[in-house]
């Protein structure tokens, strides 16, 4: 099974990603901004219904692969790492995305905020390459059962995805409120991001998986 510091690891790179600004903290945020903090929980349900059926698909699908191919896992550490270095990029570059600026959008009804949540999520290239590039970093064939590691990884994931955008969601007002005096600050943020994902992508490539 996995260890304490690999799962805290793991949780770590899991709150940087979800930190990075994407389609489903603006959906969520910009839901919250324009129609109040219920809407955008109720819009954070249909997203982690989504992360559920992004984790079952690549536990599934991982399993399968890593078993039959065990070069996969030089393989999908590079792109992997590709991945985050590319994440890194984005959150440098001139003009980054700005998740906190309000955005117009028409007054949903519950079903259909949590169906537009849900289909944000599944149409996420971010949580598919996150899952795909990523888990296989965690996984030991050597300790036991893949698909158990697999899902263990998603729970800590979902866990982090979800505390962080409910935070998010309920200080929402409060925290555009501030970005908008603090420009300076957002562009802090913005190095912070994408060095520690830099720093993770070459943690990657360096690091030795023990031998089966």
């Amino acid at each position: 099974m996995l260890t304490f510091q690999e799962l805290a690891f793991f949780a770590l790179a899991a709150l940087v990603l979800v930190l990075t600004p994407g389609p489903n903290m603006i959906y969520c945020i910009s839901r919250t901004l324009c129609q109040g903090r219920g809407a955008g929980l109720v819009s954070l349900g249909g997203v982690v219904l989504g992360f559920v059926v992004h984790l079952l698909a690549a536990s599934f699908g991982l399993t399968a692969l890593l078993l039959a191919v065990p070069l996969a896992f030089d393989t999908i550490k590079m792109a992997g790492a590709a991945y985050l270095l590319w994440l890194a990029w984005q959150a440098v570059k001139p003009g980054g995305l700005a998740p906190f600026e309000t955005r117009e959008l028409p007054h949903d009804p519950p079903r259909t905020l949590f169906l537009m949540g849900l289909m944000t999520n599944l149409l996420n290239p971010k949580v598919a390459m996150f899952y795909l590039s990523f888990f296989p970093q965690f996984l030991h064939p050597e300790r036991g059962e893949l698909l158990l590691q697999s899902l263990t990884l998603g729970a800590v994931q979902i866990g982090v995805s979800t505390g962080v955008n409910t935070i998010l969601i309920c200080f929402a007002a409060a925290i555009a409120g501030f970005l908008n005096r603090n420009i300076s600050w957002m562009r802090v943020q913005r190095y912070v991001m994408g060095t520690v994902l830099g720093l993770l992508a070459l943690r990657l490539l360096t690091e030795k998986r023990a031998a089966a």
